[in-house]
């Protein structure tokens, strides 16, 4: 045995090595962690629940614009769930890596909460008077309500706190529009170049609107006795927003407020907040009838309600419109959610989105930069890649990450900001890529393969379809003639994109002639009034008989 001194040797020799295994295993561990942060710093897990808002509802869908609420007007919107803990990131590339089953839909209601809630009281604020004798009306129980119609006053301190127009030079209601020959002046100070862009665009989206009005007219046929048909008319006014936040989106005013021409309208109104001077050119070309320099849910407000009020020797009217349509933030999208009813609304639109389905033979850089194209559009824009070639995919993605990091800012960081919520899905077959686009349903949707009419002619659920490696969407963002005001979040399923249609009202009628005639027809009433159990209908048509 050893000796005493020897035991307490041996005995401090196994507490260094346990203490440097100690140490060493803690080193390891804390650079473990080290990596996996910088891992997360650089590409950060998303929440596994990604929201492709959209329009219209199915119930709600509506999109992009609903909320969770038991009001009529909401619409619930379709969203991607992807498990992004299980994705695969090359270290060339920037897009998260899915397999096809890692792909799945939800349903979910597109309207912001929050932003629902504060619109609720800005459209209460502006349809309530401080001087309620004269502005609200009194009901059966005592109680009152607010009136009808935007308060002039109420509205210029909506638009002076929210920063739509400067709170010390805008005193008066007159402030908030634009005249015609501000828009006349911005119109001709543009270069000889821009005017003509701008007069081309002008041009192909008004052509393409008033095919598409020509495509449907009045009808009518034989009915027992008689005729029956159906009349196409335009409603009277037409409301159309245009973002005015990151960019000036001067082609939203013509996607907006041509088509509303084209179907009709007697009277177009624009809103667009703090506009620049392309998009007052843009309202000049369009032929606006009156333009609001005013954003958010005070501007559907006051297209849906209508202003009239007196300043100084100027009258202003806007009238209430039948239709208000166009993209718009969050806070528009849940103000057209609330006066959904009162009118019209085109859609509940939701963030960008584009999905590409391609094969080997697809250009990587083309495919990449189209990608990038919808990525700057917002933070929570959405690109999608779909492909058959493992090869395909690699390449895209890094061409992906060396196009995005040579944007100017802030483009770059919409961009990347965007991108962490995109994905990139290698798929067994065509047949599979255009099941997976099917199910999302995509505002954007571009076919880039060796025969993409033939895949094209596959596809069924989508707002806007790009055959081709020559028919970029970007094409159709600035005017190659369909409107660029398309279904997102899945809505794509049940709906198209706004047109002439959404300004046309179908009403049917019917005549009868010769009462002798239509006798078999009021018969088959009677019978089928009694089968409902409604005799007051089957009476209604027994006084028909002869």
């Amino acid at each position: 045995l050893p000796s005493p001194r020897q035991q307490i040797l041996l005995f401090w020799c196994y507490l260094l090595q346990v203490s440097f295994c100690v140490s060493s295993f803690s080193a390891v561990a804390f650079l473990h962690k080290t990596t996996n942060l910088r891992l997360r710093q650089h590409h950060p897990k998303r929440s596994t629940t990604r929201t492709f808002p959209s329009i219209q509802s199915r119930p709600t869908t509506t999109t992009k614009a609903q909320q969770k609420t038991t009001s009529t007007n909401t619409i619930s919107t379709f969203i991607a769930t992807e498990d992004f803990s299980n994705a695969i990131m090359s270290e060339d590339g920037i897009l998260n890596h899915l397999s096809p089953d890692q792909v799945s839909l939800e349903i979910k209601d597109p309207v912001d909460p929050k932003a629902l809630e504060q619109a609720k009281a800005i459209l209460k604020e502006l349809l309530t008077s401080s001087s309620s004798a004269t502005t609200t009306t009194s009901s059966s129980n005592g109680s009152t309500t607010p009136s009808t119609k935007i308060h002039a006053d109420n509205l210029l301190q909506v638009a002076k706190r929210l920063k739509d127009v400067d709170e010390k030079s805008s005193s008066a209601v007159s402030d908030l529009l634009v005249t015609k020959e501000a828009c006349q002046t911005a119109f001709e100070s543009l270069s000889e170049t821009e005017r003509t862009a701008l007069q081309n665009i002008h041009g192909r989206i008004q052509a393409f609107a008033q095919m598409q009005r020509k495509s449907v007219v009045d009808m009518e046929m034989d009915i027992p006795g008689g005729k029956a048909g159906h009349t196409v008319s335009p409603c009277k006014a037409a409301g159309c927003y245009a973002p005015g936040g990151r960019y000036p989106l001067p082609s939203s005013v013509l996607m907006t407020a041509v088509t509303a021409r084209a179907a009709g309208c007697e009277t177009v109104v624009l809103a667009s907040p703090k506009p620049a001077p392309i998009t007052l050119a843009a309202a000049h070309l369009a032929g606006v009838d009156a333009f609001l320099c005013i954003g958010g849910a005070q501007a559907v407000a006051t297209m849906a309600y209508g202003l009239d009020a007196t300043d100084g020797e100027k009258t202003i009217h806007i009238p209430p419109c039948d239709v208000i349509c166009g993209p718009g933030n969050q806070w528009v999208t849940a103000a057209k959610s609330i006066v959904n009813g009162k009118c019209g609304i085109d859609m509940l639109a939701g963030p960008s989105e584009v999905l590409v389905i391609c094969d080997d033979t697809a250009n990587a850089k083309i495919v990449a930069a189209d990608l990038i194209a919808q990525a700057e559009h917002d933070v929570v824009a959405r690109a999608i890649l779909l492909s058959t070639s493992a090869e395909t995919v690699d390449a895209v993605d890094k061409e992906v990450k060396t196009q995005v990091n040579a944007l100017p800012e802030p483009n770059r960081s919409t961009a990347l900001e965007a991108l962490k919520q995109s994905f990139a899905v290698k798929c067994e077959s065509i047949e599979q890529c255009v099941a997976i686009s099917d199910d999302i349903a995509p505002e954007h949707l571009e076919i880039q393969t060796k025969d993409s009419q033939a895949v094209a002619n596959m596809c069924a659920n989508y707002g806007g379809l790009f055959i081709g490696t020559n028919a970029a969407e970007v094409l159709g963002d600035y005017g190659a003639g369909p409107n660029h005001t398309l279904p997102t979040g899945g809505t794509g399923r049940y709906t198209g994109g706004l047109s002439v249609f959404n300004f046309l009202r179908i009403r049917t009628w019917m005549r009868v002639d010769d009462a002798s005639e239509s006798q078999g027809m009021v018969s088959d009433s009677v019978v089928m009034a009694r089968l409902e159990g409604l005799e007051g209908h089957a009476r209604a048509a027994e006084a028909r008989k002869l």
